[in-house]
């Protein structure tokens, strides 16, 4: 391992291998480190992902594509039943990937583009001086190196410890967190062309349960609840899953579990400081409402791979500089999808289940085939004006972006 790089990405997620990639696409001398001994393993995600968003970023592999969906099924607490072309069901329907399979494909792609990765290798701290980050410290199978960069990006995660470092407030309350749990079981018979959500305060309080086909007689179940809504009987996510699992698959083996937490705050303060940028989960930049975070992420780590470029061929790494190509640009785009998708969080986190149901009835009967995700939308508020009024900015924001298209 060398002491000198241009770039050093701390993290060999999606975020971090696409930084990773694009900057050595362009020509930089790129360092990539991973804490694990495997890069994608233990997966920490349900695996869904949308297509056309995961197209503008890699060439789909087949040996990462465990399923093919073309609808999602959505459940309220008394059963009603909705079903959601692909098209509008959301950032995670689509493909189900195998995760293991596709981060280490993408670090792979990192690699052929120039960079040097490195697994079983941790920050410890960040070099700083004179009011910049110039590096970290690392360890790596048992010494440390102190190895510095123009910029260092930090894309390690929820428990990011790269953004306390430099001075970024990372913070979450239990609001701002979707605790989570995940089984792969195998030996049931299960659909594997949709996936499905659960939604009630009953089953999963302030989240939902999925269930997302994986081949073979397999599929990933799992939970997300807020972290401020763990119930005093069953204070962690994995109690309810385990109710639902005895439920609905009686007879399923688990044959591997995961635990995690998602960030669900919407955009926090800065995701970025003098020779510094924070991407992906570090960043705060999965979704509010479905805790999804692979696109976000691979489009942050794009977004400033392209800026680590730009800082450095400028001579300036400054904060004023990372604003400029990298803050504005991500908070204009996923940014903005973000505080929307925070507004109804915030919204639907206070509906009861009897709420949710009346929620559902209203749509029981409409042709989504035929509609747009806008069109869905303003079906919604229409039928339950009352239940969503705080929902209304989103459809004023709609009606402006679709009449700026026309134009």
């Amino acid at each position: 391992m060398k002491d000198r790089y241009d770039v050093l990405v701390i993290g060999a997620g999606p975020a971090g291998s696409i930084a990773a990639r694009n900057a050595a696409e362009k020509g930089l001398d790129v360092l990539l480190i991973e804490k694990r001994q495997e890069i994608g393993d233990p997966v920490r995600c349900a695996e869904g992902v949308n297509k056309e968003c995961l197209k503008k970023h890699v060439e789909i592999d087949k040996r990462w594509i465990c399923a093919d969906l073309k609808a999602s099924h959505i459940y309220s607490p008394d059963g009603t039943r909705i079903v959601m072309a692909e098209e509008i069901s959301g950032g995670e329907v689509g493909y189900v990937l195998e995760r293991k399979v596709f981060d280490r494909a993408l670090a792979e792609q990192a690699a052929r583009a120039g960079a040097e990765v490195r697994v079983k290798t941790r920050a410890i701290d960040l070099i700083i001086e004179d009011g910049f980050v110039r590096g970290a410290k690392l360890m790596h199978l048992g010494k440390t190196y102190d190895v510095r960069a123009k910029i260092v990006i930090g894309a390690d995660g929820i428990e990011s410890k790269v953004g306390r470092w430099a001075g970024i407030d990372t913070s979450l309350k239990p609001i701002d967190i979707e605790t989570c749990a995940q089984y792969l079981i195998a030996g049931v018979d299960i659909a594997q062309d949709y996936c499905e959500f659960y939604v009630g305060n009953e089953i999963a309080p302030g989240g939902y349960i999925w269930i997302f086909p994986k081949g073979e007689g397999k599929a990933n179940v799992g939970i997300g609840i807020l972290g401020s809504r763990a119930g005093k009987f069953k204070p962690r996510p994995v109690d309810y899953l385990n109710s639902f699992v005895e439920k609905k698959f009686p007879n399923a083996r688990i044959i591997e579990m995961v635990y995690g937490g998602v960030p669900v705050s919407g955009s926090i303060e800065k995701t970025s400081t003098n020779g510094l940028m924070l991407i992906g989960d570090a960043a705060r930049q999965s979704d509010p409402i479905t805790g999804g975070g692979i696109l976000n992420a691979m489009e942050a780590g794009k977004l400033a791979g392209e800026a680590a470029y730009a800082a450095i061929s400028s001579g300036d790494v400054s904060l004023q500089k990372l604003e400029e190509v990298y803050e504005k640009r991500w908070r204009a785009t996923i940014g903005h999808d973000i505080d929307m998708s925070l507004i109804v969080k915030n919204c639907f986190i206070n509906l009861s289940d009897d709420d949710l149901n009346s929620l559902a009835r209203s749509l029981k009967d409409v042709k989504f085939e035929r509609m747009s995700l806008l069109d869905l939308l303003q079906a919604l508020f229409k039928a339950n004006k009352k239940l969503l009024w705080d929902l209304r900015v989103l459809f004023k924001d709609a009606a402006k972006e679709v009449a700026k298209n026309k134009i």
